[in-house]
């Protein structure tokens, strides 16, 4: 990660969960009482700000603390900026979390359920337009591709072991861009401006909510195994007994009262996080070996 960025500039969108009116403050919050939430930029910011917004009011009235929500303008942000201690709370992508497992001291500690209380998964695929001649994985090959970024793991790691797998180094044989979200990568594919990229099952049904996709839109070329959905994860150095309390509140926190819609975009079927654990996330890190990603050279 680049020390030289500053937090200040790196949030695309922040807003202030209160605690619950008449509710009392809780002596172990940290942070002068404010527990900082970090978002991925899995959407739009202006899309995912309310949601989170709703979720860390959840989480403030379980809780007894102020806790304040920050959607990052890139998945690097916010990895730095729980490396750099400005971040309690941080939901990272699959990918993105074992490198701030590695470097940032992040414990993956919830994420979303099914309707049978287990982790949620998730799928990644590589995908092209009806008029782009490509028909095979194979034929993306010399074409313009986008990926969403660099450290996502749907977005990146998986459509790079897709492209592999059909004997393509997507190092260099592929005129790659980096559009710097999945929301960029998939309108870089609706408007043509290029020949294939990456899409997973999340900014579809985010798609499909904004009025960009219908069934006949695309042609999906390969779709990956079930993926593990983002980790909720806390700052491992926190104060243990405070520590205890915020996992509590995270593994059990009920989300029924958000929208059926919102829940979808985040890709869950169920209406509550669910206990997860940071072994679910070897699979990543084999895959990781697989491919020899050097993690030092993402951050």
């Amino acid at each position: 990660m680049r020390s030289k960025l500053l937090w200040g500039c790196l949030i695309a969108g922040a807003t202030i969960s209160m605690m619950a009116a008449g509710a009392q403050a809780a002596d172990d919050c940290p942070n002068d009482g404010v527990v900082r939430f970090g978002v991925e930029p899995y959407d739009t910011a202006p899309k995912l700000v309310p949601i989170y917004d709703h979720i860390g009011k959840l989480i403030s009235e379980k809780l007894g603390c102020q806790v304040k929500v920050f959607v990052t303008t890139n998945y690097n942000a916010e990895i730095e900026a729980m490396r750099n201690k400005k971040l309690e709370v941080g939901e990272f992508g699959p990918l993105g979390y074992v490198l701030a497992h590695q470097i940032a001291k992040a414990e993956a500690v919830a994420a979303f359920g099914t309707p049978d209380g287990k982790p949620a998964a998730y799928w990644a695929s590589l995908v092209t337009y009806p008029s782009s001649g490509i028909k095979t994985v194979a034929d993306i090959k010399g074409h313009t591709f986008a990926f969403s970024d660099p450290t996502s793991t749907s977005g990146h790691l998986f459509p790079a072991y897709g492209l592999r797998k059909a004997g393509i180094d997507p190092d260099k044989d592929i005129r790659a861009i980096y559009a710097g979200s999945h929301t960029s990568s998939y309108e870089a594919l609706y408007n043509k401006k290029v020949d294939a990229g990456e899409l997973n099952s999340e900014q579809l049904e985010s798609a499909k909510q904004r009025g960009h996709y219908k069934d006949g839109d695309l042609v999906f070329l390969w779709k990956s195994d079930p993926i593990p959905t983002d980790p909720i994860t806390v700052r491992g150095d926190l104060p243990e007994n405070f520590k205890k309390r915020l996992v509590d509140v995270l593994q059990t926190l009920d989300l029924s009262q958000l929208p059926a819609s919102d829940r979808k975009i985040m890709g869950m079927s169920g209406q509550r996080f669910v206990p997860q654990t940071d072994g679910a996330y070897d699979g990543i890190r084999d895959l990781v070996k697989t491919l020899n990603i050097d993690l030092g050279k993402l951050s």
